[in-house]
């Protein structure tokens, strides 16, 4: 049926061409360049892929032009005959001149053309405008600055986006699922931002062609590798080290010719080590932290652009807190992708196949070890249909993992569970522009196999250009996911987060009313407005709610085991897992400016995040109320190779559940043999009300300059001075209950660093 829609779509057209944006000097795919037909109204924009098409064209005559912003214009004569349907590559070249001021960018343009609400669009070149920490900027220094995130601190490296946890977080790397993208020490993600192409993250009413979670989606896409001539980078720093290396593995002998390019990056941290020696200060034993990320993709292309990309990663983080607690996570996986353009159609296919892996341990010395597992694959093909301006997707999804979860909560109560689990999705998305108005209706079925379960999903998103300068939008729709996270929420702040499925041992009633469904459950709802207040200044402001109308979570007020003698206990207190609603509601207000060689953004967010359990009201630990980020770029110098970059956080205090008091605890593990008027027994906690404390207020200061070295005709040089916490806030982490010892998040703390890139 859906084919036989988007045929209606098509037979209307006279014409049509299609084909696919390069950059000359590395072959790499240009995304968001512009495509048009000189004297008419005809045009496109290029997708990720660098692919473009357009229809509806007459035939005749034409000049094909494409531009982007720091290219050349190239212009192309073409035919067109009746029906014809013609593949036409494009090549751009790179301006001998960088322009130092822009008027119009490509991002108002796209504003125009897309609801584009709760949804973030970052390339490297923004990432970088941020201070770098050593030699290396990084994704997850840039996310902490996204309306809405909220970052657990410098240590941990959870974000929680516009009231989600982490878990709800979906992260897709070149259509490959992440389960954890972000390391111990909360300035560094699992990936190079050399090796980045674009990154787009919903934090809220985000399409159907996104499923299996109820927050938000990071979509992560890579680049190609240089198929034009053999590079890399090198970087070394107090920090970390790193190598990039790409290249052609096969060149095109000509334009009907087919390419093939790999690109391969490593990074290495040895803070743990230098740590001792050069912040001494900051612990005893130096920084705890430890990772290598290996990352390599290959890619085959035709010459018509159609083309076929093999990857594979391996991730390691460790965390050693002596006497305190070792935390240590692996993930690795790999799979395939491909972007295929059938000759004589109107379609551009897609798919992806992947396998992804994530093991958790978590040991604090208390002989109650924590443990996760979480494997699976992915499976999709989806349809994409560019009619001009408007639009129809639709596809298919499968995945499958297994899940094998081991924890005792704070109660002593042991609690496991080992699941495989399989989902299936299907989904319909239509854009259409009509006039000023853009509608973008979405619909998703999910099926999950193992509890026999259909979620529907319908969502919306709409826009209004009022004006050139004024556009009103809102997006909303219904979310489900099966897999939930179990973690200890009494911990001041969460070290581990362990993943598991839709679980069995679940209450049969919540508040009263009966639970029907296993899933966790959400509403979204946003609306914004965006005002270019001039060519330089843009103001966004966006509201949501987001109604997690229901939650798994793990019972922290488990004392009983759910057997027959237990039959009168409530269920609150002999249930592994417990339902729980949310409700997170906030502002987010974003402010950028950037003229010539300056740029500024600042970003506040107002936001209200609780959770029911049916008994009591609390406030979630990630519940900040404001958060403020000031970030400013600056670049100078004749030859503009000087950069200072600033970034200033406030943010108001996190909630925690104070310490009341302790007793001695006895397990009775030999029953009535049990020696209990001689047995010490083990420390147990008498805890205040839950989460009815708030963390002191935290803030920092971070500041990079960089200078850059041209070396040779394509070597750079860059050299990094950085200052991560400028005047030294002592910034709560973490507390030890039992010791009542304090650790802060980082110190002040310099570094420096150089790259080459050649």
């Amino acid at each position: 049926m859906l084919s036989v829609a988007a045929v209606c779509f098509v037979q209307a057209q006279n014409a049509s061409i299609k084909g696919f944006v390069y950059d000359a000097g590395n072959g790499e795919p240009m995304p968001f360049a512009s495509v048009f037909i000189k004297g008419t109204t005809l045009a496109s924009f290029t997708d990720l892929n660098g692919y473009y098409s357009i229809v509806k064209i007459k035939p005749g005559k034409y000049i094909l032009a494409a531009s982007t912003l720091g290219y050349d214009s190239t212009f192309v004569e073409i035919e067109l005959k009746e029906d014809d349907v013609i593949n036409k590559k494009i090549v751009l070249k790179k301006k001998n001149v960088e322009l130092t001021q822009v008027e119009i960018s490509a991002e108002r343009q796209t504003k125009k053309t897309e609801v584009k609400i709760a949804v973030e669009s970052v390339t490297p070149k923004e990432i970088q405008s941020l201070p770098s920490v050593g030699a290396e900027g990084d994704i997850v220094q840039y996310m902490q600055v996204v309306p809405g995130v909220v970052s657990s601190g410098d240590q941990g490296g959870q974000l929680y986006i516009r009231g989600g946890t982490p878990v709800q977080n979906k992260v897709l790397l070149d259509g490959m699922v992440i389960y954890n993208p972000f390391h111990s020490i909360g300035l560094f993600s699992v990936f190079d931002t050399d090796i980045l192409k674009n990154t787009d993250v919903y934090t809220a009413g985000f399409g159907a062609q996104y499923g299996g979670r109820i927050s938000s989606v990071m979509d992560i896409t890579t680049r190609d590798g240089n198929k034009k001539r053999f590079g890399g980078k090198v970087s070394a720093g107090t920090f970390l080290s790193k190598l990039l290396l790409e290249g052609p593995i096969k060149k095109a002998k000509d334009e009907n010719d087919g390419t093939a390019s790999f690109i391969f990056s490593v990074k290495n941290s040895y803070l743990d080590q230098t740590s001792k020696s050069l912040y001494k200060y900051a612990s005893d034993n130096g920084l705890p932290y430890s990772f290598n990320d290996i990352y390599g993709k290959v890619v085959v292309n035709s010459a018509s652009g159609s083309k076929v990309s093999f990857f594979g990663f391996n991730f390691t983080d460790k965390v050693n807190y002596s006497g305190l607690a070792r935390y240590d996570w692996s993930s690795s996986g790999g799979g395939m992708n491909f972007v295929l353009v059938p000759g004589t159609s109107k379609v551009l296919l897609r798919g992806n196949l992947a396998f992804s892996s994530y093991k958790i341990s978590l040991d604090e010395g208390d002989d109650k070890p924590r443990s996760s597992l979480v494997n699976g694959f992915n499976l999709g093909f989806n349809w994409l249909y560019f009619l001009n301006n408007d639009e129809i997707n639709y596809g298919i999804e499968v995945q499958g993992f297994k899940t094998d979860f081991d924890f005792y909560n704070y109660a002593n109560r042991h609690i496991s569970q080992a699941d495989n689990t399989t989902e299936f999705g299907l989904f319909i998305r239509y854009k259409k522009i009509i006039n000023k108005l853009i509608i973008d209706p979405s619909f998703r079925v999910q099926y999950y196999a193992s509890i026999s379960e259909f979620s529907p999903e319908p969502r919306l998103g709409l826009k209004y250009n009022i004006s050139d300068k004024v556009r009103l939008k809102a997006a909303g729709g219904y979310y489900a996911q099966n897999l939930i996270a179990a973690n200890s929420d009494r911990d001041v702040v969460n070290f581990f987060y362990g993943f598991l499925s839709a679980p069995d041992d679940l209450p049969t009633t919540f508040d009263g009313k009966t639970i029907k469904k296993k899933l966790q459950l959400a509403r979204h709802a946003v609306a914004g407005v965006e005002v270019d207040i001039n060519k330089h200044l843009d103001l966004n402001i966006e509201g949501y709610i987001k109604d997690f109308y229901q939650l798994s979570n793990i019972n922290r007020d488990k004392v009983y085991d759910d057997v027959a003698n237990n039959y009168d206990k409530p269920d609150s207190t002999k249930k592994s897992f417990i339902v729980e609603q949310g409700l997170s509601r906030g502002v987010d207000v974003v402010l950028k400016y950037e003229y010539r060689r300056f740029y500024a953004w600042l970003v506040y967010s107002l936001g209200f995040n609780t959770r029911n359990t049916g008994n009591y009201t609390y406030a979630p630990h990630f519940d900040r109320r404001h958060n403020i980020n000031i970030v400013s770029s600056y670049k100078l110098g004749k030859k503009v190779d000087w950069e200072v970059d600033v970034r200033w956080n406030f943010g108001s205090g996190f909630p925690f559940t104070q310490t009341q008091g302790f007793y001695p605890y006895l397990n009775f593990q030999d029953g009535l043999a049990t020696d209990y008027p001689h047995d010490n027994g083990q420390m147990g906690i008498i805890y205040g009300p839950y989460n009815n404390k708030r963390l002191p207020t935290y803030h920092r200061l971070d500041i990079s300059i960089k200078k850059q070295f041209q070396v040779a005709r394509n070597s750079e040089l860059e050299v990094v001075a950085s200052v991560v916490n400028v005047y030294n806030r002592k910034n709560v982490f973490y507390i030890d209950r039992m010791s009542y010892k304090v650790i802060n998040q980082l110190p002040i703390m310099p570094s420096i660093g150089a790259s080459l890139t050649f």
